[in-house]
């Protein structure tokens, strides 16, 4: 697959010390892509999954990076090589060794890849949520202005989804906080400082994580 260049192998632990200190860091937050699963339900790892012919990691990079996220950061897990050998070379990668313990394991990776950042908050996205593109994104990227305080999720019609946008302070409680597949979810319950914003009206909060959603998404989408 053609392309920029890719990034480097995947090692146990951090592919590189002080990554985000590396990259170019603005107001806006860092992106953070959770692709560390097996997708055991798809039967293969929904990194891997091609929608119109494009892995569903690319597509959920474009979005990140098309509403205003950077640097960008993949966690990696399940089939770590085949994965990391789509991530572009200006996004890097953090593996989770123990990701097969859940998203839990994948958030923390990531939240212990950006220790020391000086980004004032972390967007969450994940990998099998095509639906969700630039547009949700932005709008709840836009919330990091409020600096590193800030704990925000995207809403579809009143109900809680993802992404999530974390801002530094609450990295360590979210970190400690995360545990199975819950991911950030006890910490985030009746937060008093939790904003909802809502993205109904511009995204598609369903995930394909079997053959017969990313079917009826694909319908969707074309119908």
């Amino acid at each position: 697959m053609g392309g920029p260049s890719r990034a480097a192998p995947v090692e146990s632990g951090l592919v590189e010390s002080g990554l985000v200190e590396s990259g170019p860091v603005g107001a806006g937050p860092v992106g953070l892509l959770l692709a560390a699963g097996a997708g055991r339900r798809m039967g293969r790892p929904k990194a891997l999954v091609e929608l119109a012919g494009r892995p569903l990691l690319l597509g959920a990079l474009d979005a990140l990076r098309a509403g205003g996220c950077a640097p960008l950061l993949v966690v990696l897990g399940a089939a770590a090589d085949q994965v990391a050998e789509l991530v572009p070379g200006d996004v890097r990668t953090v593996l989770a060794t123990d990701w097969a313990d859940g998203m839990g394991a994948s958030l923390r990776a990531g939240l212990d890849a950006l220790t020391g950042s000086p980004a004032p908050a972390a967007l969450v996205h994940l990998v099998d949520l095509p639906g969700v593109g630039a547009a949700a994104i932005e709008r709840l990227a836009s919330a990091a202005s409020a600096g590193p305080d800030v704990l925000a999720r995207a809403a579809y019609n009143g109900v809680p989804g993802h992404p999530v946008l974390l801002g530094r302070s609450h990295w360590a409680g979210v970190r400690a906080a995360a545990r199975g597949d819950a991911g950030a979810r006890s910490y985030l319950a009746g937060h008093p400082a939790l904003r909802l914003v809502e993205c109904g009206d511009v995204a598609d909060p369903g995930d394909v994580d079997t053959p017969a959603a990313l079917r009826e998404f694909t319908r969707r989408r074309t119908s």
